[in-house]
């Protein structure tokens, strides 16, 4: 067969790669061309040119002078730039010089924002492995992982990362830990053989997956696919595949800085026809009046303080144990109304217990949690002498490989140089549950092996389901223990253990005992008998094997489960108080997520498997997702497709992960959540926040704290953009009725910059409302600027101009309305002091920073917040209040801001203004509580 015959029949052949553990090996041989000696070197170069190296490719990131230039895509930052020009060509120097300097800050802290690599492909490609044990040329030799083909037969043993996806061929005792692509915590034991077609990855017992690690045991396989076409190889395909989600609050200021731009221009147009073709006024007015607007209208302090309003509320997100990694993300959680979770580790404590014995016929719970070694025995909840259960215990830590050792970390969870650390166990999590319950029982491991040294093993085999140890004992001579499935215990044993004496095991009992592992089968148990056989024989107890796992004594039964975090039911119910549906998505089995779920307090314990999702149509899913809190036995493609419903149904998506294989739903979210204890870099890189102690409360609390940091972006755009309204207003109304500038350039910049910026930056850390979590989540189309809000904008920029025009007309030409002596014919008073334009403007320029405290308490009223319910707040408003002390009364303040220092006189008309202010915002609250929801 020539080349290209050979490439269109493997192509024809060649299965659907989620297909290769349901057929035949020799099918799988027949469609790779190859067998179990391999391939030669001849077609195995054929086909690395035809397949391609068998590694993941990156795409190249985004270099930081794009991310440069992306930054003045903006058009509020083109305002600012054709405003600073423009003062800059009628030889406002420092005006323009101060513009130009706003320009580069804001250019500058959004870019050192946006500069972060996307490392999820590239996280992928560091997992690769280096070299690969492969049969060519009918012997075996190493060589580049990369250089794999389908087709090579690998070999693999403990300790060795999987170099490819390959169908297994022969294995003893192998273990391989799935956790990275899986999620799964529990080591997957393999066996040769076929599994059905719809059987989901993580059950897929005869095959290996590229970049998971051996646990114990070898193993042959036959590579079957290599580089992209391998699961990770497509889970990096999702990535590359996914697109970065812009939030609604990211789309809704560049959505501003358009309006505000077209508003300029709109503005500026109609004053320039208005002052040149019907008026007298100069160009030079014109362009000054022009840039004015342009400059009140941006809200240059908003990106500033956005930015670092979400930094410090990230911040207080990460002293709660979640990190967020894309600052704009904190608004979208403000919205989150589903919560898409793992089970193990996230509602659990991941750490198996035991939780009731069988001994001596009877059933015994026992108490405490996790790996903590405190807890009793009760019967019908009172507690028990420890011996009633001794014997079971005993047989649990000696039948048993857990080591107690150390880890060393540190604090921030880095290797300690000291060599000090926590005491832990190192072993499989179910030998932990029973070691631990031993320990409870008042054993001590130490002691227990120097009074019964094991003398040999027989090891524990998926074939098996078993393992048998002997041991030497100090009267009695040697003593076998044994432990695993029930049914394979029960099977080997013709006698049992009641109240200290050997007894018959009769055909009643073992009904009773299987009828009793059934039961706790269906409370979700993981289940282990126990079993020992006393006086081996010593041929056996030298050189144990299988022949004397027989005549055994039965002694009981032990039932575990990975108990639900003690803080995770008040959590949920405190979710699902806030409008936020909660629904769990695991890969295990339906029983196990039931009893898990019913004991958190899920909504509803319907549950739908993986196979049963599959046989759903698109249409079919939609109508149920919503009343469905549980999935189980789902595999990475499930996950994302519950995601995508849920989003097309209009719901707002938190998704949580920790495998590999959980990157592109967790991507794709509109909120992704990975797990910081035992998610991959992968998942971690794909996410917008990671959890750092893997608990469903802390996501409860990060909703929290998102809504907290959503509901203060909103106070301080309020409040920004309510200045910048009533300078416009203010600009454009002293142009259009022939007053000129009311306000300079350079004092609006101080206004938007400092004295408003200061308190608007202190506003991010306002105190969460008391009803925070008792709201239902925001609509996801609502955004940030709401109907009230801009009423509120509206309202408070008319309110500005009707107050501060009067001072402005006063302190100009000396009466409120020019030509006629309103203050004299009411209050028989007039100015007696000299007036001009630079004190008017000095006026007005006061008035605004005045006004500030007003404006600050009628946006913070509806939330129910005090003056004095934040400190930095107050302080923020005396530092402003300060530092406009500065610049009218200190020389150089005078000269860069053109401004006259006020007298006694001056600062009673500002009072009087801000009383007027006060009272009208007052009356315009109460009419929005009318019209608007109170948020």
């Amino acid at each position: 067969m020539s080349r290209t015959d050979a490439s269109t029949a493997l192509e024809q052949e060649t299965p659907p790669s989620n297909d290769w553990h349901a057929r035949d090996l020799e099918d799988v041989y027949d469609a790779l061309e190859t067998s179990d000696a391999g391939l030669n070197s001849s077609e195995a170069r054929e086909r690395l040119e035809r397949e391609g190296p068998n590694e993941i490719e990156a795409e190249e990131g985004v270099s930081p002078w794009q991310i440069l230039l992306e930054q003045y895509t903006s058009a509020l930052i083109w305002v600012l730039i054709v405003a600073a020009i423009v003062m800059a060509g009628v030889g406002h120097t420092i005006d323009a010089a101060v513009i130009a300097g706003i320009v580069v800050f804001i250019t500058l802290f959004g870019f050192l924002q946006d500069y972060r690599a996307e490392q999820s492909i590239q996280a992928l490609k560091e997992m690769a492995t280096t070299y690969a044990l492969v049969r060519r040329d009918g012997e075996k030799r190493e060589l580049d992982a990369t250089k794999l083909v389908p087709g090579d037969v690998v070999f693999v043993e403990s300790g060795d990362v999987v170099p490819a996806d390959a169908r297994i061929v022969e294995e003893s005792n192998l273990s391989v830990d799935e956790a990275a692509l899986t999620g799964e915590s529990v080591g997957v034991s393999k066996e040769v053989g076929t599994v059905d077609a719809d059987t989901s990855l993580a059950e897929r017992e005869n095959m290996l997956y590229k970049d998971t690690v051996v646990e114990r045991g070898s193993g042959t396989a036959v590579v079957v696919e290599t580089g992209p076409e391998s699961e990770i190889g497509q889970i990096a395909t999702a990535l590359e595949e996914a697109e970065e989600r812009e939030t609604p609050f990211q789309s809704e200021m560049d959505r501003l800085g358009k309006i505000i731009a077209a508003g300029v221009i709109g503005a500026v147009a109609v004053i320039a026809i208005a002052e040149l073709v019907v008026g007298e006024t100069e160009p030079l007015q014109v362009f000054l009046t022009a840039v004015g607007i342009a400059v009140s209208a941006v809200p240059e302090g908003l990106p500033a303080v956005v930015t670092l309003s979400l930094a410090l509320g990230a911040r207080r997100m990460a002293d709660q144990n979640a990190l967020v990694r894309r600052l704009p993300i904190v608004e979208a959680l403000g919205s989150v109304d589903v919560i898409c979770t793992d089970k193990t580790g996230t509602l659990t404590e991941e750490e198996m217990t035991v939780q009731r014995i069988v001994a001596n016929r009877e059933v015994y719970e026992v108490t405490g949690t996790g790996y903590d070694t405190d807890g009793e025995f009760r019967r019908d909840g009172e507690p028990v002498d420890r011996e009633r259960v001794a014997a079971v215990l005993r047989c649990s830590m000696l039948c048993n490989n857990v080591d107690v050792g150390t880890r060393e970390r540190d604090e921030d969870g880095a290797a300690s140089e000291s060599g000090e650390g926590e005491r832990t166990y190192l072993g499989d999590p179910t030998e932990i549950a029973l070691f631990v319950a031993a320990q409870k029982g008042g054993f001590d491991h130490e002691e227990l092996a120097a009074e019964y040294p094991r003398l040999g093993e027989v090891e524990f085999t998926s074939a098996r389901k078993r393992m048998t140890t002997v041991h030497e004992t100090p009267d009695d001579g040697p003593v076998a223990y044994m432990k695993g499935a029930p049914e394979t215990v029960l099977e080997r044993c013709d006698r049992e253990l009641l109240d200290g004496e050997v007894v018959d095991l009769t055909d009643d009992r073992r009904e009773e005992i299987e009828a009793r592992n059934e039961s706790f089968a269906e409370d979700a148990l993981r289940v282990m008998g126990f079993a020992y056989r006393p006086e081996v024989p010593a041929d056996q107890a030298e050189s144990p094997d299988a022949d004397l796992e027989q005549e055994m004594v039965f002694l009981g039964l032990q039932g575990m489960l990975d108990p639900p975090r003690s803080e995770v039911p008040d959590a949920l119910a405190g979710s699902l108080a806030a409008g936020i549906d909660v629904v769990m998505i695991t890969g295990d089995n339906a029983v196990t997520a039931r009893a898990v779920g019913e004991e958190v307090g899920l909504r509803s314990t319907t549950v739908i498997t993986g196979p049963e999702l599959e046989e759903m149509g698109d249409e079919e899913l939609a109508d149920v997702v919503e009343d469905v809190d549980i999935f189980a036995r789902t595999s990475p493609d499930h996950k994302t497709r519950i995601l995508q419903t849920l989003q097309e149904k209009g719901h707002t998506v938190a998704m949580t992960g920790d495998g590999v294989n959980d990157a592109p739903a967790v991507k794709n979210a509109d909120v992704g959540v990975a797990m910081g204890i035992r998610g991959t870099d992968v998942t971690e890189q794909a996410s917008d926040i990671v959890l750092l102690d893997d608990n469903f409360a802390t996501i409860r609390d990060a909703v929290k704290g998102g809504r907290r940091i959503f509901d203060n972006v909103r106070k301080f755009v309020n409040y920004l953009l309510s200045g910048n309204g009533g300078e416009v207003t203010m600009v454009f109304t002293g142009s259009m009725v022939g007053l000129g500038l009311v306000i300079t350039p350079i004092q609006i910049l101080w206004i938007n910059v400092v004295t408003d910026g200061i308190p608007a930056l202190s506003m991010g850390v306002d105190p969460p409302a008391e009803d925070i979590m008792e709201r239902d989540p925001r609509p996801p189309g609502e955004g940030v600027i709401t109907d009230r809000i801009v009423t509120s904008i509206v309202g408070i920029a008319a309110f500005m101009t009707v107050c501060l025009l009067p001072l402005f007309t006063l302190n100009f030409y000396g009466e409120v309305i020019p030509g006629y002596d309103v203050t004299g014919a009411l209050f028989g008073w007039s100015p007696g002091y000299e007036t001009g334009r630079e004190l008017a403007q000095t006026m007005v320029f006061t008035g605004f920073v005045v006004f500030e405290i007003v404006r600050i308490q009628a946006i913070r009223y509806r939330y129910g917040l005090g003056l004095f319910s934040n400190r930095w707040l107050v302080l923020a408003v005396a530092v402003a209040a300060a530092l406009q002390m500065l610049v009218l009364y200190t020389p150089t303040g005078q000269f860069l801001f053109d401004v006259e220092p006020l007298a006694l006189v001056h600062w009673v008309q500002i009072a009087v203004a801000a009383v007027v202010f006060a009272l009208l915002m007052a009356i315009f609250v109460k009419v929005q509580d009318h019209h608007f929801e109170r948020y």
